[in-house]
């Protein structure tokens, strides 16, 4: 989660495709040792695709694993 998260916020501060490196500068700092294969996961995962895209697909995600465990969910 922390790699996507890294990926979404240097989307978010103006890279169009964040590299590897840029996520390795985002955990550095915040005391995470990175792993180089999930980041190439993470980044042929989500390269090319909009960030809006990303974000509807995990909330549908989110919301169909909450509606199988919790009968009060009902959006």
């Amino acid at each position: 989660m922390r790699y996507v998260a890294a990926y979404l916020f240097a989307v978010l501060g103006g890279k169009a495709s964040p590299s590897g490196t840029d996520i390795v500068k985002m955990l550095g700092p915040v005391g995470v040792e990175a792993d180089g294969e999930r980041i190439k996961r993470v980044i042929s995962e989500l390269s090319g695709k909009s960030i809006e895209e990303l974000i509807s697909q995990g909330r549908e995600k989110l919301l169909k694993g909450c509606r199988r465990c919790c009968s009060s969910c009902s959006s």
